[in-house]
């Protein structure tokens, strides 16, 4: 209804003389709906907008608008109101059309082609393959991936990704981490470094790399510690420790050995990471290795436009990279003296090759302490000739999970934190998937476990799905006492739907192709909660109001057909969360 009123005024507006209606950039109708339903159901603020380049009231000018507006079926009237708003109130036959057309479109209700089959690549989750997965991890799978349904259902080619941190220093304390515990299990007496990775997450890990190579990667403790700096918290002396402890791994082991273990630790957690998620509902169409950037050129090939658009320059024996020159609060090393690359010379090399792929959105989904990291990727984009907004970055507030009202502490290093799959295992995965996205990705989120374990109205996903399963109900008692549904006879009786409940009903049922398209535009997946909330509560009060199985087979399939539509919308939402739409509960 709201694009059927939009293009009724761009008509309206388009018969007016050119001196009422301004430019043609002017032209598009804001239409939105009525807060109070006296005032109508939609709202048109164009006269306010166009008044003053017209030179005349805005409300003379609503008045023309409206006197233009060409007839239609679905619009009772209209109204002028305020300084200059225009009312519309529709039909109850526009309701109940849309009743008619959720049946005859099922599950591509609501969905439009907004995106016009533009390409966009959503990175999401992303986490450093250094242990599971936890419960802050979870709120980046499940916006990224309810995100990724939203823009597919408006028309947009959506490609998931997850990058795999596979290199650099976390890796290598992973691996060193992993291969003391294996030490600990050949026998060795092992002082485990503070910085290390100190999860229990390691010990089958560590077992499974003596299971596979016995002792044959075993050296004595005293040569592993053997004049290492001290494991202190003073001036950084825990830092040098680690990163010594990994050096000496290097030294003992040989290059082959150390490539043993750190893959050993690498595969089995990212096997973890990916089962979990898939058990979560959450699919990527590719997992793409950071170390494939250097194996594959990309490095070479950002480094070679940085160059060729005479965008670095060489100091104290590194390669910088002029971010100064594009709103950068400093310039950023790209190749340190050593020769190699670095973190920052891998994100817009990363970049740049998702524009070689041919996206045209870059969609990243990042943690809230990523805020300085956008810019700067920005800039290396717009430095090799790429459109700085193709980038587009949202980040992801942290989680804090409450347990009996008790915060949940979590470190991925000490091993101290709640994993995603434990929450799955407590919660369910619908009830986290659903409350993952209740709140906007900028806001904090408070996740109350007793709460997503309710089995009652005042857990919103439960309130939601009942509603669903309300309806499942409804239809398994129609067709036993042998008066199922039939469609055909309920659409041709939509006309007998007048009731006030019903009518609310119907207008909420109407508003998901608008709450779609708002929620896939805003990158809002918390709208669709919202709305799911509002529908629920809208089908609830008619079940409470209205005996849907009377026996007037015309007004009983009417009322069957409606919510069966109900029960349409609910699935098609849920469907783009993640979240499942039960028939019994």
């Amino acid at each position: 209804m709201k694009e059927l009123i939009e293009r009724l005024v761009a008509q309206a507006l388009a018969a007016l003389p050119a001196e009422d209606r301004g430019s043609l950039d002017d032209l598009h109708p804001e239409v939105e709906r009525s807060r109070d339903p006296a005032h109508g159901d939609f709202a048109c603020s164009i006269a306010l907008r166009l008044a003053r380049a017209a030179r005349t009231n805005p409300r003379a000018l609503a008045a023309r608008i409206v006197a233009a507006l060409p007839p239609n079926p679905f619009i009772a009237r209209t109204e002028i109101a305020g300084p200059g708003f225009i009312n519309f109130f529709v039909t109850t036959a526009a309701w109940q059309q849309q009743i008619a057309r959720v049946l005859e479109t099922g599950a591509a209700y609501g969905c439009s082609d907004a995106g016009a089959g533009r390409r966009a690549i959503v990175e999401f989750v992303s986490a450093n393959p250094t242990g599971p997965l936890h419960v802050g991890h979870g709120r980046h799978a499940a916006f990224g991936a309810s995100l990724a349904s939203l823009l597919e259902a408006t028309g947009w080619s959506v490609h998931r990704e997850y990058y795999v941190n596979d290199a650099g220093r976390q890796m290598d304390i992973l691996a060193a981490s992993v291969w003391l515990r294996y030490l600990e299990l050949c026998g060795e007496r092992v002082e485990f470094p503070v910085n290390g990775y100190r999860g229990e997450y390691l010990r089958p890990i560590a077992a499974d790399l003596q299971a596979r190579h016995g002792a044959a990667l075993r050296r004595p403790a005293d040569q592993v510690f053997a004049d290492l700096p001290p494991d202190e918290p003073a001036g950084g002396d825990r830092e040098r420790h680690i990163d010594a402890v990994i050096a000496r791994m290097r030294e003992l082991l040989g290059a082959a050995d150390f490539r043993t273990v750190f893959d050993r630790g690498l595969e089995d957690i990212l096997a973890d990471i990916r089962d979990d998620l898939g058990g979560f509902g959450v699919r990527f169409d590719r997992w793409y290795s950071e170390r494939g950037l250097a194996d594959h050129g990309a490095i070479d090939r950002a480094l070679a436009r940085l160059r060729e658009h005479g965008h670095v320059y060489e100091q104290d024996g590194a390669l910088w990279f002029r971010a100064t020159a594009f709103g950068d609060e400093k310039d950023r090393v790209v190749v340190r003296e050593n020769g190699q690359s670095t973190y920052f010379a891998s994100d817009i090399a990363y970049h740049l090759e998702k524009r070689e792929r041919g996206f045209d959105l870059l969609l990243d989904v990042l943690g809230a302490d990523h805020h300085g990291y956008v810019a700067r990727v920005r800039a290396g984009l717009i430095a090799m000739g790429e459109p700085g907004e193709s980038l587009e970055v949202r980040l992801v507030q942290f989680v804090a999970l409450f347990r009996g009202g008790t915060k949940v502490q979590m470190s991925t290093r000490s091993g101290e934190f709640v994993t995603l799959r434990e929450l799955r295992a407590e919660v369910g995965d619908d009830a986290a998937r659903f409350f993952y996205v209740m709140r906007s990705n900028d806001q904090h989120l408070d996740f109350d476990l007793e709460l997503a374990r309710a089995r009652s109205n005042d857990n919103p996903v439960y309130y939601v799905q009942y509603a669903h399963a309300r309806v499942a109900s409804v239809l398994r008692q129609a067709a036993g006492r042998g008066q199922p549904f039939d469609a055909a006879v309920g659409l041709a009786a939509l006309g007998r739907l007048g009731e006030p409940a019903e009518l609310a009903l119907m207008s909420e049922i109407a508003r998901w192709p608008e709450v779609l398209g708002q929620a896939a535009a805003l990158r809002a997946p918390h709208a669709v909660v919202h709305y799911l909330r509002e529908l629920a509560t809208a089908f609830h009060a008619c079940y409470n109001a209205l005996p849907f199985l009377v026996e007037d087979p015309a007004l009983r399939n009417a009322r069957l057909a409606l919510i069966v539509a109900l029960q349409q919308v609910v699935r098609n939402a849920l469907g783009l969360l993640g979240v499942t739409a039960p028939e019994t509960m």
